[in-house]
């Protein structure tokens, strides 16, 4: 099994790192391969609606969005990490994910999604609420720890000082690892939910 984690913070070895690297560590004894893509210090574009990846199956833009769909697709589960600005995700990560979703085809159906995001202090949970957006419309668990996904610290490294905020972590690590292990079995005896075609519809008449 592998996990795919994604470090949204322009800082390497940041906060968010510290979350993310808790995780990791949690994987590594479940015996889950797992994946870091450093992508906050990336320039990443928004999407501009061309709609090329209808027909292609990709982004018009290839850059890290393109890189991480095959890791995407192959992984069993997806970690998104990120600071919090104004009460909001990382804008490059933001971008990053809107492409990342929309652009790739594959079935994300049973995919196990977690985010997890760092502060000083306050946003915390309206970050966390933006990012688990991105799993649920795309019929991805969201995996859940023993509060919010958060982690607290200002300078790079000071999260590590978070002793109930690296426990969350690792209490996430554990659960999400359970249930990807539990979707697994799962899907060996009954496989996966039926999908029913999309009816897309609007309201303009």
């Amino acid at each position: 099994m592998k996990v795919l984690l994604i470090n949204g913070s322009p800082h390497a070895k940041g906060n968010t790192y510290v979350a993310l690297h808790e995780m990791e560590k949690i994987f590594a004894k479940e015996n889950i391969e797992t994946e870091l893509m450093h992508i906050g210090n990336k320039d990443i574009r928004g999407c501009v609606a061309c709609y090329s990846c209808r027909n292609t199956g990709k982004c018009v833009f290839d850059d890290a969005v393109n890189e991480a769909a095959a890791k995407f697709e192959a992984c069993d589960g997806l970690v998104v990490g990120s600071p919090v600005y104004y009460a909001s995700a990382n804008a490059t990560l933001v971008a990053f994910l809107d492409r990342l979703f929309y652009s790739t085809p594959f079935n994300k159906t049973m995919k196990v999604g977690a985010s997890v995001v760092a502060a000083r202090r306050g946003g915390l949970s309206s970050t966390f609420d933006e990012l688990n957006k991105y799993f649920t419309i795309a019929g991805m668990p969201v995996a859940s720890g023993q509060y919010w996904n958060s982690i607290h610290g200002r300078e790079e490294g000071e999260a590590a000082q978070d002793v109930e905020g690296l426990q969350s972590m690792r209490t996430l690590a554990r659960n999400m690892a359970f249930l990807m292990k539990s979707i697994a079995l799962g899907k060996e005896k009954y496989g996966l939910p039926e999908k029913e075609p999309s009816t897309p519809m609007n309201f303009i008449r």
